[in-house]
């Protein structure tokens, strides 16, 4: 009996070969999701605990950023903090006037179209930059992403976005800027440059490791959580930012295993009329790419 085990152990071996999926496979799976979703899509998966591992879906096609611009904001805040050009801990006057890059007029925001009330109760007081990193990405707060904005510069986001080889994501302005919106200026990305700046995120070499440690730790604490997280198990881990407007919905994020495998996964759409499908789908795209990565 002996001398047939090693012949058992190799159909075994083969048998569960014969079941994992290639990412050939995963990309097949995840475009007949989109497929049946009205809209444009674009999906990045990146393996960071296995390069040979990840799938790209119109990664370059541009997007509107929406809130998803705002991780980037949050990395140039630590990356001119640990310059010494201020301190997280410095204090900042809660306004509600900022001005539009078409021809310096001013505007306000509107409280009926954030996702955070709170910071409009404290306008004419003061609040940390880090409380207020906390809101724009916590809460996704509009007016703390502007208060913001006003403080590193819009230009120098983009720059360092730049540096980390993301060639085409922009940031241009805040949000509720009319004039600039009316003029197709508005902030756009792609899958693949947000997929860059998260693998930087995860590899902790976005700034420095401890910024970048600190910056996961703000993104874990997501309060919206419909899509990447949905449908994944409890002791995963998600550090990620959404981003919704009229027909867009965006999750970008890094999704943390037990185990202390990493992976990248970035989900876009545009023109696409029916939150609720996408939203779904998108949650459904999620827990196919853990199962391919846990390969269950």
């Amino acid at each position: 009996m002996r001398r047939f085990l090693p012949l058992i152990m190799l159909l075994l071996f083969i048998g569960c070969n014969a079941t994992s999926q290639t990412t050939e496979d995963l990309q097949s799976a995840l475009s007949s999701k989109l497929e049946s979703l009205e809209g444009d899509f674009a999906i990045a998966f990146k393996n960071l605990s296995d390069t040979t591992q990840q799938v790209f879906i119109n990664e370059r096609e541009m997007f509107h950023a929406a809130s998803t611009m705002k991780t980037p904001v949050m990395i140039e805040l630590f990356k001119q903090a640990e310059a010494g050009k201020f301190m997280l801990s410095d204090s900042i006057m809660v306004k509600n006037e900022f001005y539009s890059i078409v021809d310096s007029s001013r505007y306000s925001m509107d409280i009926s179209e954030d996702s955070e009330g709170q910071l409009y109760d404290i306008i004419g007081q003061k609040r940390t930059i880090r409380d207020l990193i906390n809101d724009m990405i916590i809460m996704s707060s509009n007016l703390a992403t502007n208060i913001l904005i006003q403080k590193v510069g819009a230009r120098n986001v983009t720059q360092t976005m730049r540096s980390y080889g993301a060639d085409s994501i922009k940031v241009l302005r805040g949000v509720e800027d009319i004039k600039a919106y009316e003029r197709g200026l508005s902030n756009r990305t792609t899958a693949l440059d947000e997929s860059i700046t998260y693998e930087r995120l995860g590899r902790a070499n976005a700034v420095s490791t401890e910024a970048s440690q600190t910056m996961i730790e703000i993104l874990k604490k997501q309060h919206f959580n419909e899509m990447i997280p949905a449908k994944l198990p409890e002791d995963v881990e998600v550090a990620h930012k959404t981003g919704w407007i009229t027909g867009v919905h965006q999750d970008a994020g890094i999704v943390m295993l037990p185990d202390g495998r990493k992976h990248v996964l970035v989900m876009l759409s545009k023109n696409a009329p029916n939150r609720d499908n996408v939203i779904a789908t998108f949650a459904e795209i999620s827990n196919l790419v853990y199962k391919f990565v846990t390969n269950e």
